[in-house]
């Protein structure tokens, strides 16, 4: 039922109620902001992490030097005992890699049943669109 006068109710909106609207995105402007200018320019850092994580960065070198140390003579213990711990550290992030990649695949294929179940047309649509292999 409606108030006889529906069309005047005013709408009051006190402090903290109403309509909110959020941006929830991360803003991580506060970290490349806070890079002392000494030490590199905040903006370009951050164009450099846009582009190759530093997860990657590191990645690559550790790569490359492991390949480039393998057959090294160490001329002190601590040099070799570091190698062998880049080595062991370097597996032990292959193997979170791999548990990653295992659990990705284990979700795609329960979406995929999922989707075989419950929207069939769909599913043959998706099937359809992928390539095989």
């Amino acid at each position: 039922m409606f108030p006889w006068f529906w069309w005047w109710a005013p709408q009051v909106h006190w402090p903290f109620s109403g309509d909110v609207v959020q941006d929830i995105a991360p803003d991580t402007r506060w970290f490349f902001g806070a890079i002392p200018p000494q030490a590199g320019v905040g903006e370009v850092e951050r164009k450099v992490f846009e582009t190759a994580s530093y997860g990657r960065q590191l990645g690559l070198i550790t790569e490359v030097l492991l390949a480039q140390a393998e057959d090294a003579q160490w001329k002190t213990a601590e040099a070799a005992r570091n190698h062998t711990r880049l080595k062991e550290l370097a597996a032990r992030i292959e193997a979170v890699k791999q548990v990653h990649k295992a659990d990705l695949a284990e979700a795609a294929e329960a979406a995929l049943r999922k989707l075989r179940e419950e929207q069939p047309r769909a599913y043959k649509a998706l099937m359809a669109r992928l390539p095989a292999g």
